[in-house]
């Protein structure tokens, strides 16, 4: 069982990926390797233990399986993401009609800016504006992307979800509200970059001259030989 995280990114290190969720290989998620009584309790659990994991440079965090959250070390992101970029391109044509965002627009503001919160990125795109205005806040440094229309409903949800899924975007940390007294409270807030921006532009050069067919057989010939009683669908499932 996972204790810490400590415990959970030896896990990713040990195994090379590791889902949050339940999914197609049964055990096979930090949901079945945590004990139930530390997902919502006064002790520091799982959605704690991201950060740390993240900060730490060996783990790569994002929706990256079936679009929810899990975590690849850095050995096999390479490959990851050389099969991932090649069979899944970044889509230019608005697909979420209520926002009208697209994942170019998503990508383009998170590489201008090397990484931004979710909340800059929804005001970059659009789809927020701040009813009262401080005297100074981060966005007003910011320079919103051109010829983007403001106040626009919709959410980036599904576009940042495709854009992780594609390893073009993966979340760098997570960042909280600080009380007057200086505690951390409530949900952490995503900041976004790319996978470039944190690990190096040549991050991919681990893999270099194989072929994205290539990296998807090595991924699933080590599953494979990890998991040998599941079946090459349910790790398809898992990998795809």
């Amino acid at each position: 069982m996972l204790r810490s995280s400590d415990d959970l990114e030896a896990k990713v290190i040990e195994i090379g990926f590791l889902p949050f969720f339940h999914n197609s290989v049964k055990g096979f998620s930090i949901q079945e390797m945590v004990d139930p009584r530390l997902w919502f309790s006064d002790e520091e659990g799982p959605w704690e233990w991201k950060g740390p994991v993240i900060r730490n440079m060996n783990c790569a965090y994002g929706k990256l399986f079936n679009g929810k959250a899990g975590y690849v070390s850095l050995e096999w992101l390479p490959d990851f993401a050389n099969y991932r970029r090649a069979f899944r391109p970044v889509d230019s044509v608005v697909s979420d009609f209520p926002s009208g965002v697209t994942e170019k627009m998503i990508l383009e503001a998170v590489r201008a800016h090397e990484s931004l919160l979710s909340k800059e990125l929804k005001d970059l795109c659009g789809l927020t504006v701040s009813r009262r205005r401080k005297t100074f806040d981060l966005i007003d440094a910011i320079e919103p992307v051109p010829a983007v229309k403001r106040n626009r409903r919709g959410s980036l949800e599904p576009a940042l979800t495709r854009l992780q899924m594609s390893t073009r975007i993966v979340i760098a940390d997570f960042e909280y509200s600080i009380s007057r007294s200086g505690e951390l409270y409530g949900w952490g807030i995503a900041r976004y970059t790319t996978p470039e921006a944190l690990y190096g532009d040549d991050f991919l050069s681990a893999c270099e001259g194989r072929t994205p067919e290539e990296s998807y057989d090595r991924i699933m010939t080590y599953l494979s030989s990890v998991f040998p009683a599941v079946t090459d669908l349910s790790l398809r499932k898992l990998i795809d």
